[in-house]
């Protein structure tokens, strides 16, 4: 959360908020605003029916709705901290519909791992057809690993040794614990079946589809705000697809939904293809503050009915 304040400070210390108010009222269309919401949700709702299909084969099969709510809830709460979500909905579905929580996380892990190298396909062929406003997004951001490297001292070397050795510590400390447990063997066979449940999936096809739909999705959630204002509506989809894979691996910083960190890369790129920086700026505080309120806006709406359905549940027993 802090790092997330202090680049967005470092970002808008210049900016005259009399401007922003004047883009939300005269300057920005909000009907390409609305029209890009649905597509939104339907990214979420996709994610939802691909993990249900993922749970099938390792004999788990909750209701849709239940893993709707659960994806719902699990990208609100990782407004408040980053990564959680993706415990916090199994949970939803071990509390609501019974379901084996180590091997719902094991499901997690493989969506995230097929999301990984989709995202790296799709900034491969993207790369590939703008090679030039890549490397001009590194000479200007200064994203290069030799002058990461470069800028490590000795401190920061042994800094990071010591955190590596710590690391590999507590994992050797927890394994020797988990040695003591008799549901040990239990539990890393219930992991290892929702790793490997997408090998059985009933219908590889419509996996597929899922996964394209959610990226899709994702896309034109985010392409359809070029629309919104006058100096980003020309730039086309090539433009916006670079913006979006840009985007796609700022959000890696464990910020709240990115913020900060996708706010800088986005505008960097919007600068690139002849934006004003002011107008850049403006574009990503708008369009990241609007696609965030939906966010939390779902999950409180789940929240809600899961809340109601777990009243009728305990009334009933």
């Amino acid at each position: 959360m802090a790092l997330a304040v202090g680049i967005l400070w470092w970002m808008y210390r210049g900016i005259r908020w009399e401007e922003l108010v004047d883009a939300l009222s005269h300057k920005m269309s909000w009907t390409w605003m609305l029209l890009s919401m649905p597509f939104g949700i339907l990214a979420q709702v996709f994610r939802a029916m691909r993990w249900r299909q993922v749970l099938a084969p390792a004999g788990e099969r909750p209701r849709l709705s239940t893993c709707i709510h659960a994806i719902f809830l699990s990208y609100a709460s990782s407004l408040v901290v980053p990564r959680v979500g993706e415990v916090l909905r199994c949970g939803v579905l071990k509390r609501y519909e019974g379901t084996n929580f180590s091997c719902c996380v094991g499901t997690v892990v493989t969506e995230r791992i097929i999301d990984t190298l989709l995202i790296l396909v799709l900034s491969f062929l993207t790369f590939l057809t703008q090679i030039p406003v890549f490397l001009t997004f590194f000479q200007r951001t200064g994203v290069s690993l030799g002058s990461l490297l470069g800028t490590f001292s000795l401190t920061g070397w042994l800094v990071t040794a010591v955190c590596g050795l710590l690391a590999m510590l507590c994992i050797l400390l927890l394994a020797r614990r988990f040695h003591f447990f008799s549901r040990t063997k239990s539990v890393i066979s219930d992991l290892t079946n929702g790793l490997l449940s997408v090998r059985d999936v009933e219908q590889p096809l419509l996996f597929f589809l899922y996964s394209i739909g959610i990226w899709a999705s994702y896309f034109l959630h985010f392409y359809l705000t070029f629309f919104c204002f006058d100096f980003t509506a020309g730039l086309g989809p090539l433009a916006a697809l670079v913006a979006f894979v840009v985007g796609t691996f700022a959000v890696l910083v464990p910020t709240p939904n990115g913020a900060g960190s996708w706010h800088f890369a986005v505008k960097t790129v919007l600068v690139l293809y002849g934006v004003e920086q002011t107008a850049g700026a403006l574009f990503v505080l708008i369009v990241h503050t609007l696609q965030t309120l939906l966010v939390a806006l779902l999950g409180v709406w789940s929240s809600i009915v899961l809340s109601f359905r777990r009243s009728a549940l305990v009334s009933n027993t």
